[in-house]
């Protein structure tokens, strides 16, 4: 949707001016559903009549969240202890005071094409641009691919301009969930060789957990961590600054993060736009763009990776949850919730220690899950799900979540065994090469995973807002054991109507029930027999 922006301002030059706090930067959901144009100094006054924000995808909307949230540990404006977070989340503390401070602001220091610190930009960058610069469609991370390549039919030489709102949001994601990489800058040309080596972004390999209220406000305070000793650097530029920027010769050693403002607003890429009128002078664009290597940060674990559920690897390492391509993200919701009911650390201790609402007529809060999916240096898309959470509910929602999908991967598991006895039969003296399309031609999981997410959120919801688990499971489980059937038949319709394939079907059938109701069941199939509850 193209929303409304004011013209930009453009300096004696005639250079366009955008101003992020004077100029629609972002789309804002209303609290009736109306999606509005709002610049950062509309969205703190206005915090609390917006219900969220809005973004082109689902990275573009937790960076700027990020960002949000820098904005108010570099204005103060951020509780200093757990009971204070507490007391502003229950008493929805005002955030106009991020409004004032942002008016109050030098105008110089937020212009996104300011010549010699642009906002979020390295300005060191400026001599090369016109050498070394692309089409911007290398700022946005669906397009750029591993930013060498074709990615979303779009060519990185492409010149068709990105609005300056749209390149600004496409930077903030790129900082933050960038993938590891080369960059197609020449580093012996330019600033260094090490400049071409983009490491992977603060949240580039790993779920990002936002915990999201009615309100934007809402949102913010929720995710805002107690400071005590906030240092308030906001990474405005690359080139001013209190902090000590490094260099390119060679790849340096991670920096400390400098404070909570510091940690939401690092610049993980180096990025330089070249700003151009738009169409008859009336917006701001950008035609070009450089891409390098950005900042490394030094994370803390305990303090910088307070929303992260961590997860064990094969391997037995422990690092904190991560995008999967064979495994959705929705069947890791047992792992959100336990994380709260055991206070693991960070946003679950503090989510459970929020009293219940007795007469809330629905669950307050929201567990938005993000990832970006990639293969290797090359992003594929994003994964997201959200988990319904109400405070004082983390047992009963675990238990849900937790058997819920006990009983959908024990389906999954018998449909494989049923297509493993179908394929016995069918193929007496396969080739080792042709088994695994053969067992797939009877495989149902795929389909029935696919069909599981809907009735599993079902599930969480009714036992946020206020269901029993008890209550809820047998027509869970009853729907689940039914759609898997359907499933397995289909599957099954391509055997041959001659005995062999009746002996099949018949075997194939008889293994999905013995299997739903084995020792190895979940307590919640056990009163399954022959597909009746």
């Amino acid at each position: 949707m193209n929303l409304p922006d004011l013209p930009p301002l453009n300096d004696a030059g005639g250079r366009p001016r955008w101003d992020p706090r004077e100029h629609v930067c972002v789309r804002a959901l209303s609290l009736d559903g109306e999606v509005v144009g709002r610049n950062l100094v509309e969205l703190f006054s206005l915090a609390e009549e917006a219900a969220d924000v809005d973004g082109d995808t689902p990275g573009e909307k937790i960076a700027v969240v990020e960002f949000l949230l820098a904005l108010c540990y570099a204005s103060g404006v951020h509780p200093t202890s757990v009971q204070e977070w507490q007391q502003w989340v229950e008493e929805a503390h005002p955030l106009a005071e991020v409004a004032s401070w942002l008016a109050g602001q030098p105008a110089g220091e937020w212009d996104l094409f300011h010549p010699t610190r642009p906002l979020g930009q390295n300005a060191q960058l400026a001599e090369f641009l016109a050498e070394h610069g692309t089409g911007p469609a290398q700022l946005v991370i669906e397009h750029a691919g591993d930013y060498n390549q074709f990615a979303d039919h779009h060519h990185l030489e492409h010149p068709d301009p990105l609005p300056a709102a749209k390149a600004f949001r496409a930077m903030l994601t790129q900082h933050v969930f960038g993938l590891s990489g080369r960059a197609r800058i020449s580093g012996k040309a330019t600033l260094g060789a090490a400049v071409t080596n983009l490491a992977t972004g603060r949240l580039g390999g790993r779920i990002r957990v936002l915990a999201v209220g009615r309100t934007l406000g809402d949102t913010l305070r929720l995710n805002l961590m107690p400071a005590p000793d906030e240092s308030r650097v906001l990474n405005l530029t690359w080139t001013q600054g209190p902090i000590t920027r490094r260099g390119f010769q060679a790849k340096p050693p991670a920096r400390p993060v400098q404070g909570y403002a510091d940690l939401h607003s690092y610049l993980g890429r180096s990025v330089l736009m070249r700003p151009k009128a738009g169409l008859d002078g009336d917006r701001a664009v950008v035609d070009r763009v450089l891409i390098g290597a950005g900042e490394l940060l030094d994370l803390d674990a305990e303090l910088h990776l307070q929303d992260a559920v961590m997860s064990v690897t094969r391997s037995g390492e422990k690092k904190p949850l991560w995008p999967s391509v064979t495994r959705d993200l929705w069947r890791e919701a047992h792992a959100l919730y336990a994380a709260v009911e055991e206070e693991s650390g960070g946003l679950y201790a503090r989510l459970a220690k929020l009293p219940r609402q007795k007469s809330a007529d629905r669950h307050p809060v929201d567990l938005l899950a993000v990832g970006l999916l990639s293969n290797k240096t090359t992003p594929i898309g994003w994964v997201t799900s959200v988990f319904p959470f109400a405070p004082g509910l983390a047992p009963v929602l675990y238990q849900a979540s937790l058997r819920g999908s006990q009983v959908a991967e024990h389906v999954a598991r018998s449909l494989d065994r049923a297509a493993y006895a179908a394929w016995e039969i069918m193929y007496a003296n396969p080739k080792p090469a042709d088994k695994k399309a053969q067992i797939a031609r009877f495989d149902a999981r795929g389909e029935q995973w696919k069909a599981t997410e809907e009735p599993f959120h079902t599930l969480l919801l009714d036992v946020a807002d206020g269901a029993m688990v008890t209550d809820c499971m047998p027509g869970y489980v009853e729907w689940l054991v039914q759609t898997a059937r359907e499933f397995l038949g289909k599957r099954l319709d391509s055997l041959p109507k001659n005995g062999q394939g009746l002996k099949a079907r018949a075997a194939a059938l008889r293994r999905f029930t013995s299997e739903l109701t084995s020792p190895r069941a979940p307590a919640d199939l056990t009163g399954f027999k022959d597909g009746e509850a």
